[in-house]
């Protein structure tokens, strides 16, 4: 049993960390409530990345359409499916519309699963037009790949180390495919962490602090989808899964103290 002394401690305490949540400031949030896609926030992006970037760079075989993507139940939906041999899904970005620079960036999802499918929430640089990929830099919020069950990677991509870059981390959860988990990622100007319900995954740390090793001092912007294939989540794919849904139920970005 706590004495006086000590219940009044922790009630300071408790009182402080309560009033450092409520202060800190939410710089975006959606909650993906109501019935249609909040078009303040979001684009629409669609097609096979056909002409120059057939497979959207990835050899995917999907073919993007916006009416693999609603909002119901409070969730943002993409929904994955085959027709005549075609694959079809769901992709959105918020590319000149919601760009975020630093902070806390928390999403809670729930995968979609089934050999050859690739959920994804991620981000790139503002400036992607004008620098290209990899100098704008990517960071992966949350990627998943249907042939490695429980897993989860976290990765960053930078002029230095993309593609098959080496700054990334699989987790192994075992329950990761059953119901929603939140994924975390704190970012400042000196360091990248990735959190998974709460435990730190993943913590990049750049050995040289120069745009070309850290591309990421500057705004960046969201993209959620569901690839089918590609170079990281084929080559392989089961067809007879399909349709599969993958949710998001929120992305939040709170300002650093």
């Amino acid at each position: 049993m706590l004495d006086q002394s000590r219940l009044r401690i922790f009630k300071i305490v408790l009182l402080g960390l309560l009033c450092f949540n409520v202060n800190a400031q939410v710089v975006f949030e959606d909650n993906f409530n109501g019935d249609r896609l909040n078009m303040d926030h979001w684009n629409y992006e669609e097609g096979d990345g056909c002409p120059g970037n057939c497979g959207w760079g990835n050899n995917e075989l999907q073919i993007y359409n916006r009416d693999y993507v609603e909002v119901k139940d409070g969730n943002l939906v993409i929904t994955a499916v085959r027709k005549a041999d075609k694959y079809f899904s769901g992709k959105i970005s918020s590319k000149d519309k919601v760009e975020v620079k630093y902070g806390e960036i928390e999403v809670r999802a729930k995968l979609a699963t089934g050999k050859g499918l690739w959920p994804a929430v991620w981000m790139l640089g503002h400036d992607i037009n004008e620098v290209g990929w990899p100098a704008s830099g990517e960071i992966d919020i949350l990627e998943y790949v249907g042939k490695e069950p429980q897993r989860v990677f976290t990765s960053l991509h930078t002029p230095a180390s993309h593609g098959q870059t080496i700054n990334t981390k699989k987790v192994f959860i075992k329950d990761i495919e059953e119901g929603f988990h939140i994924y975390k990622t704190v970012w400042t100007k000196d360091y990248i962490e990735f959190f998974i319900d709460g435990n730190s995954v993943y913590k990049f740390v750049p050995e040289e602090y120069d745009n070309t090793h850290y591309p990421f001092r500057k705004p960046f912007y969201f993209l959620v989808n569901m690839a089918v294939g590609g170079n990281f989540g084929g080559p392989d794919v089961d067809g007879s899964i399909f349709p599969k849904k993958f949710y998001v139920d929120y992305i939040k970005v709170t300002e650093l103290k």
